[in-house]
């Protein structure tokens, strides 16, 4: 019987302190609602490509508008001395962008914002990159339009914005297929 007592004793002790651990073990950060595509990386080629269109030097403010592993802030501010800014809905895209920056060494030039892109602030930017669905880019072009300044640099990778035509289009061969890159700036109101 005294064996039985200390047995169940030993349990109860061995579960409270999983439970004392689960309560001081931070749940894994949630996303703000439902990333609007699924996360897809721009092959090394297409960025340089993208970097190259938009011409992107030691005096912007690139912003990557769904950022996914920050890879093309993280080679705007490396290869060529811009400030960035990355946007993502899920955190686990913004702290891989943060790894990947501090890793680089440019995590101090790369503001990480966890938010909707579709909220964000992005008055700031001087570029702005883009890779996503064409419903999405369709659905961004106003707040584009409205909330950049005139002479802002916009550059989506594979998706154009409908019947607001690229002032230039260049296309990119990656991973065995042809990709679209486009070039728009933001017109004088």
């Amino acid at each position: 019987m005294k064996s039985v007592a200390c047995m169940i004793a030993a349990a109860l002790t061995v579960l409270g302190a999983c439970i004392a651990h689960a309560q001081q073990t931070p749940a894994a950060p949630r996303a703000l609602r439902a990333p609007d595509v699924r996360y897809d990386p721009s092959a090394p080629e297409v960025v340089q490509a993208m970097l190259r269109l938009a011409r992107v030097n030691a005096r912007d403010v690139v912003y990557d508008l769904g950022c996914g592993d920050g890879r093309i802030v993280i080679a705007a501010v490396k290869e060529r001395g811009a400030r960035g800014v990355c946007v993502d809905i899920d955190p686990r895209r913004i702290a891989e962008s943060r790894e990947n920056a501090r890793a680089a060494g440019v995590a101090d030039r790369i503001e990480f914002r966890n938010e909707d892109l579709f909220a964000t602030e992005i008055g700031a930017a001087t570029v702005v990159m883009l890779f996503l669905y064409p419903d999405l880019n369709l659905k961004l072009r106003p707040r584009l339009l409205s909330g950049l300044k005139p002479g802002t640099r916009v550059v989506s990778h594979w998706h154009d914005m409908g019947d607001w035509k690229p002032l230039e289009t260049v296309r990119v061969v990656s991973e065995g297929r042809a990709r679209s890159i486009y070039f728009w700036t933001i017109p004088q109101r």
